[in-house]
């Protein structure tokens, strides 16, 4: 390395501890795998909503409609 400062204090006086500690913080970090790609978008065919059941109407011809799609 050409002497570039990794992490720089801005403000207060940390102790040594409370670098050392920071500075595992960071390269763990700096060392985990990168992002997988995001999750496709559920199709229609394998969409679970249909499979919920819709709140009960209460009132006149509730019971109908709590038989089947409206």
């Amino acid at each position: 390395m050409t002497g570039v400062p990794i992490l720089q204090v801005v403000k207060g006086e940390p102790t040594a501890e409370e670098l050392a500690a920071l500075t595992v913080v960071v390269s763990a970090l700096s060392q985990r795998r990168p992002a997988r790609r995001p999750p496709l978008p559920v199709g229609g065919w394998s969409a679970r909503a249909g499979l919920l059941r819709r709140p009960l109407q209460v009132g006149p011809g509730g019971w109908r409609a709590a038989g089947g799609p409206a």
